[in-house]
């Protein structure tokens, strides 16, 4: 019987001088990064965190604590793999994911295909599967005042067991 689960995920960091703004595993271009004990890489947390919420196997800081040396700035591609690795373990697959990047600056836009295609690299599935939208928050709140970047995702995975 076909059995399907669906999770979520969010994740924000804080924006800095002197660190690489990387989304999806590609560095962009711009005079900030995030602040954070990997690359803080939101829209990848976001990801780990609904796969691992789709199965209830809590979330990416219990899998990958950030008091952890081992993490300290952690390639979060990394970290996907693994995820991913985990979820096909356990006998899933990932049918699709659609997320959404909340960033006041830069324009996102002549990146989504790239991030999308590196993303179905990493976890080994089509970009057709993988939806990556980017918003603005119109001057409202931390991203507004482009003093942080959030993502937010969800993901349908799916079971064959015939059992």
């Amino acid at each position: 019987m076909l059995q399907y689960r669906i999770g979520q995920g969010t994740d924000i960091h804080t924006l800095t001088e002197n660190r690489d703004f990387i989304l999806g595993g590609i560095k962009i271009p711009y005079n900030k990064g995030f602040k954070a004990h990997s690359d803080g890489d939101v829209l990848i947390h976001a990801i780990i965190d609904a796969l691992f919420g789709s199965l209830s196997l809590d979330d990416i800081g219990t899998h990958f604590p950030d008091n952890n040396p081992l993490y300290k700035d952690a390639d979060s591609t990394v970290l996907l793999k693994k995820t991913a690795d985990i979820i096909r373990s356990c006998g899933w697959e990932i049918n699709n994911i659609d997320t959404t990047i909340h960033a006041q600056a830069p324009k996102l836009q002549p990146y989504i295909a790239q991030i999308k295609n590196n993303l179905a690299e990493i976890l080994q599935i089509r970009p057709q599967q993988i939806s990556v939208k980017a918003k603005t928050n119109e001057g409202v709140d931390a991203v507004g005042l482009n003093l942080a970047v959030s993502a937010e995702c969800s993901v349908l995975i799916f079971n064959n067991d015939s059992k």
